[in-house]
C-alpha cells in the first residue's frame, strides 16, 4: 500500500510540522503524490461516482518517503480495492457481526413492510374509518334533532298557557328523546369497538415490531462505533463512542471513521511510518448537494471527522490552526460614514465581522472599543471585504435590524469568478441548509432548504475570468459563494474561495454598494466602497 514517487522530488523540502486537516494550503508533495492518484482514477471509469479521496505522504523508519491513497466510505460497491488503504474496520465482511445483524434487521423491516401493507389489515383500518365518519354523521343528525325539538318546546311553552298534564308531557319528551340519544351513541360505539380492536392489535404488534428494529439497530450501530480502534502518534487507543462522548450530539454520526483521513493514518500509525503531510480532493461526478468540483482540494469534515483528527493527530507536530492566530490588521478601520446614530465602514478581507471562538479581532471588537454600546446590523464573511453597517444606539439598532427582515436595505456585491458566465443576468433560485457535518459549509437541499434568490448581472469576462454584481435578495449563509459556485448555479466559484473552489491570496467578493433609511432622519442613503480586485 505504500506508493513511491514515480516522478523526482529530490527538490521538494518534506514539510516542517504536519498538515492541520481543517485548513490548509498541499503541500508540493501532496500534490505530486495526488497528481498519481488521479492518473490510477482516470485508468478506472467505473469509479466514476462522485468521491472523496485522500493521500498521505509518509517516511519510514528506513527514511523512505512515499505515500498512502484512500477513498471515504464506499467505491464502486466495495470498501477493499487495490492500490488503496483499508478500512478500519471491514463492515462487509460476510461472516462478521455486521452483515449478520444486517440481515437481521433487513428480514425485521421485510415484515413489517409485509404488515404494513397485509389486505386483511388495510381493509379493516378502511372499515373503521367508515364506521367512524358514519357513527359521526348519525350522531351529528341526532344531535340537531334533539336541538331542533328542545327549540320547539321552549316555543311552546313561551307562546302557550300549558296545563300541568301538557308541560309534564314536554319534560317526558325530552327525557325520552335524550335517552334515545344516549343509546344510539352506545350501539355506534360497541359497533366501532368491535372494528377497532383488531385494528389496534395490529397495530401493537407492528409497533413493537418497529421498537424492536430502532433498538436493534441503536445497539449495531454503537457495537460498530467500538470497533473502529483508533491510534494516534503516542500509540494510544480510543474508540469513536469514547471520541465522540464530549461533542453535543454524544454519539457518533453514521459513516464516522470511513472517511479518508482516519484510514491514512491509522494504517501508518499500525505500520510505524511517520505521517509528514495529507490532502484530501473530489473526484468524479460533482454532488448535487455539496459543491465539490473534481480535482479541487478540500479541508477535512469537521463533524465526522472532527473528534477523531484531533485524537489521531496526538504525538505529532502540527501547523497551528490558521484562523486561531490573532488577526493583525490595522486597528483603524477606514470609516465610510459616522453620525450620532450609526457607522458605515470599510471590512478588509481576512477579518471577522463579530469576534468569534478562536479568534478575537473583529469589527465589532474594534469599534466596541471606541463605542461601547455599538451593535452589530448585520455580518459579511471572514473572507469577505465590503460595508458594514454599524447602529451606536438601541433604537438605531432595532430600526436597521427591521429594514433587513423586511428586505428593505438594498446591497450590491462584487465577485471574480473562475470560468465564464455564459448569460449577462440571471436569477439563481437555490434554497441551502447547513451541513452538520461539516459546519460552516452549506448545501443545496431542494426539499428542506430555506429559500436563497440571487440576482446577477456580467460586468466583464477576460481571461477567462467573469467579473460580475450579486444583488442578494435573501441573505442565507455563504449564499454568493454556493450560488456562484454549484452545479445547478453558475458553476464558476469565486476566485479565493477555500470551501467552494480553490484558496488563493484571499476571496475576490466584496459587499460594494449598500442602500437603506436612515433610522433618524428617514432619508434614503447610499454608500459605495470600490473593490480592491
Amino acid at each position: 500500500m505504500l506508493h513511491p514517487f514515480h516522478t523526482d522530488i529530490s527538490s521538494i523540502p518534506l514539510p516542517a510540522q504536519f498538515t492541520y486537516p481543517f485548513c490548509y494550503t498541499p503541500h508540493p508533495l501532496c500534490i505530486r503524490a495526488a497528481e498519481e492518484l488521479q492518473q490510477h482514477l482516470s485508468q478506472h471509469p467505473e469509479w466514476s461516482e462522485g468521491k472523496m479521496f485522500g493521500v498521505l505522504v509518509v517516511q519510514t523508519a528506513e527514511g523512505e518517503v512515499g505515500y498512502l491513497a484512500a477513498f471515504s466510505g464506499i467505491l464502486a460497491g466495495q470498501n477493499q480495492l487495490p492500490f488503496f488503504v483499508p478500512p478500519i474496520y471491514d463492515l462487509l465482511q460476510p461472516d462478521g457481526f455486521f452483515k449478520q445483524e444486517e440481515a437481521g434487521i433487513s428480514a425485521l423491516n421485510a415484515r413489517i413492510a409485509q404488515m404494513e401493507q397485509d389486505p386483511e389489515y388495510l381493509q379493516q383500518k378502511t372499515s373503521l374509518r367508515q364506521a367512524e365518519a358514519e357513527a359521526e354523521l348519525a350522531l351529528d343528525n341526532a344531535r340537531q334533532a334533539l336541538k331542533a325539538a328542545k327549540a320547539q318546546r321552549e316555543e311552546r311553552r313561551r307562546t302557550s298557557l300549558l296545563t300541568p298534564e301538557e308541560a309534564g308531557a314536554l319534560v317526558r319528551e325530552s327525557q325520552f328523546q335524550k335517552a334515545e340519544y344516549k343509546r344510539l351513541e352506545r350501539r355506534w360505539k360497541e359497533q366501532v369497538d368491535a372494528l377497532r380492536l383488531p385494528v389496534e392489535a395490529h397495530a401493537s404488534r407492528l409497533q413493537a415490531l418497529k421498537h424492536e428494529r430502532k433498538t436493534r439497530s441503536a445497539d449495531l450501530q454503537l457495537r460498530l462505533f467500538r470497533q473502529f480502534r483508533m491510534l494516534n502518534y503516542r500509540g494510544e487507543v480510543k474508540d469513536l463512542c469514547e471520541l465522540f462522548a464530549d461533542t453535543v450530539q454524544r454519539i457518533p454520526p453514521a459513516g464516522a471513521g470511513e472517511c479518508a483521513a482516519p484510514k491514512l493514518l491509522q494504517y501508518a500509525y499500525l505500520h510505524g511510518w511517520k505521517p509528514l503531510a495529507m490532502a484530501e480532493f473530489w473526484w468524479g461526478a460533482p454532488s448535487q448537494t455539496e459543491v465539490r468540483r473534481q480535482g479541487c482540494y478540500y479541508p477535512s469534515c469537521t463533524g465526522k471527522c472532527g473528534p477523531i483528527l484531533r485524537h489521531m493527530l496526538k504525538g505529532l507536530d502540527v501547523e497551528p490552526n490558521p484562523l486561531a492566530q490573532r488577526n493583525e490588521k490595522e486597528e483603524e478601520l477606514e470609516i465610510i460614514y459616522e453620525d450620532d446614530a450609526l457607522l458605515v465602514v470599510n471590512k478588509p478581507s481576512g477579518l471577522l465581522s463579530v469576534p468569534g471562538k478562536e479568534a478575537a479581532a473583529s469589527v465589532m471588537a474594534l469599534m466596541q472599543a471606541r463605542y461601547p454600546q455599538a451593535l452589530q446590523v448585520h455580518r459579511l464573511d471572514m473572507d469577505t471585504s465590503g460595508l458594514l453597517l454599524i447602529a451606536k444606539n438601541k433604537e438605531a439598532h432595532q430600526c436597521l435590524q427591521r429594514e433587513f427582515e423586511q428586505r428593505l436595505v438594498r446591497k450590491r456585491y462584487i465577485a471574480l469568478l473562475e470560468g465564464l458566465v455564459p448569460d449577462d443576468h440571471g436569477r439563481i433560485s437555490l434554497p441551502l441548509r447547513p451541513d452538520p457535518h461539516d459546519r460552516p459549509r452549506q448545501v443545496v437541499d431542494l426539499v428542506h432548504g430555506k429559500t436563497a434568490i440571487t440576482d446577477y448581472e456580467v460586468l466583464e469576462r477576460k481571461d477567462g475570468r467573469t467579473r460580475i454584481a450579486f444583488y442578494p435578495q435573501t441573505g442565507r449563509t455563504h449564499q454568493l459563494r454556493v450560488h456562484a459556485a454549484h452545479p445547478l448555479g453558475l458553476h464558476c466559484p469565486i476566485v479565493g474561495d477555500a470551501l467552494y473552489g480553490t484558496p488563493a491570496e484571499r476571496l475576490c467578493l466584496h459587499a460594494e454598494r449598500l442602500e437603506f433609511t436612515h433610522p433618524v432622519t428617514g432619508e434614503r442613503m447610499t454608500f459605495q466602497a470600490k473593490a480592491g480586485f
